[in-house]
């Protein structure tokens, strides 16, 4: 796989110290009521995204994250004060660009997170091999998660609410998460559904298949995805199948390469250029100007703005409802 499309799959394109055996309640707060969560207690063996059974020895004070749909999760917890240090892909919310910047999930800056002495590394899938390696070699606990549905992220976030001992927050953002998912749902169960291609990269091209969290999306928004019958989440895709299909919404992040901030004008030059690949013009969103582009980092980040990600979909998929 070259690294090209492992820019892409990771940008689509991922939680004071305490004395072991302390505890402490935290309360989750549902309408009027309160509900008193279940004592939270360190050391705590949790199993992670990947089946990993790991130790945290206590409550993580300095949290390094080389995932940026982790990186989004643990803002949207509350815990910027406690994440030392973040990957170079690492840029929303805006706080996140002032943290230091150790690599990447395949370049991963060893040395630095070592000399940083963090409690725990938060992980997007396997990670560099040889780099998880040499970080658990001296000790430092690592956690890994690469969701790939809805619900898949929403425990993936109670996890991580969990191992950071933010238990109450993660409850409150997965709720308020569930409440928005459910109401777009119900905004569109009557409405026809119109065939989507969504672009993953262009050369060769590529596309969200099934198992797929955009795969997901597109159903929940509204959408029928002519690639649900394709082998494997992330396939190649031929222009035969794609004319066949004959989608009626071409999708594609806003992005050429590694550049995730086009101008208006650069994106008007995308679009140009994706109805102009030969046999483009036989496809009905082509001939009827529905090629839309999607900003990049909400679509492509199985995180805190998934559900974001989402409405960002039916909105494009069903204007005519929003």
């Amino acid at each position: 796989m070259n690294k090209k499309w492992l820019v892409l799959l990771m940008a689509l394109i991922m939680v004071t110290s305490l004395l072991a055996g302390c505890t402490e309640k935290q309360e989750v707060v549902e309408t009027d009521k309160v509900e008193v969560v279940e004592e939270v207690s360190f050391p705590l063996m949790i199993v992670d995204g990947l089946g990993n059974e790991v130790t945290i020895e206590k409550k993580p004070e300095k949290i390094v994250s080389i995932a940026p749909s982790q990186t989004e999760i643990l803002f949207a917890l509350g815990l910027e004060n406690r994440i030392i240090a973040v990957s170079d892909y690492c840029d929303y919310p805006v706080a996140a660009l002032e943290k230091e910047k150790v690599g990447s999930s395949w370049t991963t800056n060893t040395e630095r997170i070592i000399e940083l002495e963090p409690d725990l590394v938060f992980v997007y899938g396997e990670g560099q091999p040889e780099a998880m390696e040499q970080l658990a070699a001296v000790g430092i606990t690592i956690v890994r998660y690469m969701p790939e549905t809805v619900d898949a992220i929403f425990e993936t976030i109670s996890a991580t609410g969990k191992i950071t001992g933010e238990e109450a927050a993660a409850a409150k953002l997965v709720k308020e998460m569930e409440e928005k998912r459910d109401a777009i749902v119900n905004k569109l169960k009557d409405q026809p559904k119109v065939k989507v291609f969504y672009q993953v990269w262009d050369e060769p091209l590529m596309t969200a298949g099934p198992g797929s969290f955009i795969d997901e999306l597109i159903q929940l928004a509204g959408g029928e995805n002519i690639a649900a019958d394709a082998e494997g989440a992330w396939p190649m895709y031929s222009v035969e199948a794609l004319v066949e299909k004959n989608p009626e919404v071409f999708l594609a992040p806003a992005h050429v390469g590694e550049n995730m901030n086009l101008t208006a004008e650069e994106q008007v030059v995308l679009i140009d250029t994706i109805k102009a690949r030969p046999g483009f013009d036989q496809i009905s969103a082509v001939i009827n100007n529905r090629v839309e582009l999607l900003e990049p980092n909400i679509v492509s980040r199985p995180g805190a703005r998934i559900i974001d990600a989402l409405e960002l979909l039916a909105k494009t998929i069903h204007p005519e409802l929003f």
